[in-house]
């Protein structure tokens, strides 16, 4: 189903979101391991704790990211051409401003198109946008980039960015679709920027992911603040504490929730009782970090031809533009 309104194209309800948690909370809590997709961290109050996480001393990937773009952005929009930014998971797009500056001052961009599954974030972020950029046409799109990508506008000239690492919540098994079916929405010669986290010690990567002040904590166990709320559940929050782990096998951070007691919880929309025992844990997130040829080849893989690859002066992030081959 398709709304349209002054500020945003919705394509995904929240009925349709509430399906999708039934579905995949129905799916996650009763395997073995269980798990839960990570989208579901980000209500409202998730959302605020992620800003606060970006802001914490151990979270580098935001300031890196951030760093790359500020000396890379005039290249990007230099390179590029773009006429039309589509922003993938695009949140605040407060990181992005750094782009539309560059492509603004470039004197090609004329349009930009965030993407989000929150209708009432991305609303506010059009409406602050437009002020801020008042000779842009900025319309959002409501829909989830994984099973969405053909709501992208096809204007030509697109430069479609992908930020913040989020690639890494997908496993490779769930990457190499994803990849393939953007490069399937570009036209030949349209760009792609991703950013992506690097492989690096787990003195660097596991404090990131697990904060001094306990605010990824507080984060991870939002879930089953969302669970409680959406599902009629009766998690007890306080039962659970936040694990994170480096796997060297998979070169990925896990984020898991641990049950501190044997219980029983009840999810009553889904008719289910799932039992946890003391010491079980529930998989909430995996974040994948990369290296330079690993993710060259699967871009290469994809249909995309990699022209240039960036990183901050202590290489920890990465920024890779690529090109629909």
């Amino acid at each position: 189903m398709t709304l349209h309104d002054p500020d945003l194209d919705v394509y995904l309800l929240d009925a349709d979101l509430t399906a999708a948690l039934r579905a995949d909370a129905r799916a996650g809590l009763t395997a073995t391991p269980k798990t839960l997709p990570p989208k579901y961290f980000y209500d409202a109050r998730g959302s605020e704790l992620f800003e606060e996480i970006t802001r914490l001393p151990e979270y580098y990937p935001t300031r890196a990211e951030r760093s790359i773009l500020a000396d890379r952005a005039s290249s990007i929009a230099r390179i590029t051409g773009a006429k039309t930014l589509v922003e993938l998971g695009s949140g605040s797009s407060e990181k992005t401003r750094l782009l539309l500056d560059a492509l603004r001052d470039a004197g090609t961009l004329g349009s930009f198109a965030p993407l989000d599954v929150s209708a009432s974030a991305l609303r506010d972020a059009v409406r602050t946008l437009r002020t801020a950029y008042p000779d842009l046409h900025i319309h959002g799109i409501v829909a989830d980039f994984v099973n969405h990508l053909e709501t992208l506008p096809d204007t030509g000239d697109r430069l479609v960015a992908f930020l913040g690492g989020t690639i890494g919540n997908f496993t490779p098994a769930e990457r190499a679709p994803f990849l393939a079916a953007l490069r399937a929405r570009l036209n030949p010669g349209e760009w792609f920027l991703l950013g992506a986290d690097l492989v690096k010690s787990p003195s660097v990567l596991v404090p990131a992911y697990d904060d001094a002040a306990g605010v990824t904590a507080e984060f991870n166990r939002n879930v089953l603040h969302v669970l409680n709320r959406t599902l009629d559940a009766d998690f007890d929050v306080a039962a659970f504490e936040h694990v994170a782990l480096w796997d060297p096998a998979n070169e990925w951070i896990e984020m898991r929730l641990r049950s501190t007691t044997a219980q029983q919880v009840h999810v009553a929309a889904l008719d289910l009782t799932v039992t946890f025992a003391a010491g079980e844990e529930l998989r909430t997130e995996v974040s994948a970090k990369f290296h330079q040829s690993g993710l060259t080849a699967e871009l290469t893989a994809a249909g995309f031809s990699v022209r240039h690859w960036w990183t901050d002066p202590a290489q920890r992030f990465a920024l890779t533009l690529a090109t629909a081959a």
